[in-house]
């Protein structure tokens, strides 16, 4: 029964860890009321998924010394200041920056690991299903508070005062889900622990390093600019915040459905999952009718759901459960690489170009070519 109870506290506390999605929701705002500019909206966001990734590095390898909870809760006590600060930024781009970008993306790292390792800790057996339905939440929380973002902006607040109430909200709900996270009191003996230069120089580590890096690149560059790229195809705002709430819907159900077949097919999903990302987010491109780019946003989300289920699962399964909280924070590296360059590239590209044809091309052949560098070189692993 314990470990339903930190299954569900887990999904609860990665759908507050996951309104990082919804970043694109503010922007439009921001350009108007505070003057930030593409490739400053593109850093924050990339800023803040790189925090993330450099700082579940250090907690993977803290977290069994620190506990889950102890850890999740220093998360969210980062996350919640993150906001706060930002609404307290007067439109400062720096202030803004450091709240969002720095402060809540160490909140996400912290918070992100503890609820990932606890469940493939809890159901072994089951690691690709639990990690999906884990992750889910991080996906699916962007939903929800696009459609928070859209409702409140429309209706004449100003973003600073929603990072606000954010900020304290926050705080308070991951704070009561971080109280429900432990670790089942053993954990079977897995492979010896693989580590330093040995780690980088393993050919199973880069494979899942590379394709990583490429599929999270195609998506960030998308996800960060979704809103925006209904607008200039002159859709209205209603509609760019339909297309966020389709795609983190899509990232939800994705790592679900992924992990599930993950259990069943293996090593073999992975490549497959990265040439289905490529191909779907070229559908992004067709942004004159908003049902058409509601869905084609659905649909990329979906395929870069993948990325966050497999990779784990893959971890685990190469590497041993038990090394899930030291390996797969270093393979995460290649999200915050991933961050950092796609949104900025794709923020740059529309400010040299005027329009969104060449980010999303990019972002495409990108996480397709993750088929590529993520393919097993030895036989697969069936599951």
């Amino acid at each position: 029964m314990m470990g339903y109870v930190v299954l569900v506290a887990s999904v609860l506390m990665q759908l507050a860890l996951g309104g990082v999605y919804a970043w694109s929701a503010f922007v439009p705002a921001l350009r108007e009321h505070h003057a930030l500019a593409g490739w400053q909206a593109g850093l924050i966001f990339g800023t803040s998924i790189a925090v993330f990734t450099l700082t579940m590095v250090a907690a993977g390898r803290k977290l069994d010394a620190v506990g889950p909870r102890r850890m999740a809760l220093a998360g969210a006590l980062f996350y919640g200041a993150g906001y706060y600060l930002a609404g307290q930024s007067d439109g400062a781009w720096t202030s803004l920056w450091l709240g969002i970008g720095v402060l809540s993306g160490v909140g996400i790292g912290l918070g992100y690991v503890c609820p990932l390792t606890a469940c493939v800790r809890w159901f072994p057996e089951r690691k690709g299903l639990v990690t999906g339905i884990a992750v889910a939440g991080f996906g699916g929380g962007a939903i929800m508070l696009a459609e928070v973002a859209e409702t409140l902006l429309s209706g004449g607040w100003d973003p600073l005062r929603l990072f606000r109430a954010l900020g304290i909200f926050f705080w308070v709900w991951l704070a009561a889900c971080a109280l429900a996270l432990r670790f089942p009191g053993s954990i079977t003996a897995s492979e010896a622990p693989v580590s330093g230069p040995a780690l980088w120089r393993d050919p199973r580590f880069r494979r899942l390093f590379a394709g990583m890096f490429c599929g999270t690149f195609g998506g960030l560059l998308a996800i960060g600019h979704l809103k925006p790229i209904a607008l200039t195809a002159e859709l209205s705002s209603q509609a760019g915040a339909l297309a966020v709430a389709g795609f983190a819907a899509g990232n939800a159900i994705g790592r679900i459905v992924w992990g599930s077949l993950h259990d069943r097919i293996g090593s073999r999903l992975v490549p497959i999952s990265m040439g289905f990302l490529g191909f779907v987010l070229l559908g992004l491109l067709d942004s004159g009718v908003a049902w058409r780019f509601v869905g084609a946003s659905l649909v990329a989300g979906f395929g870069f759901g993948s990325c966050f289920v497999l990779y784990a699962a893959e971890t685990a399964a190469v590497f041993g459960v038990g090394q899930v909280p030291r390996v797969y924070p270093k393979i995460f590296l290649a999200y915050g690489f991933a961050g950092i360059t796609g949104p900025l590239l794709g923020g740059w590209l529309y400010d040299l170009t005027g329009e969104y044809v060449w980010p999303v091309v990019t972002a495409a052949v990108v996480a397709a070519s993750g088929a590529l560098v993520a393919r097993p070189r030895s036989a697969p692993h069936s599951g």
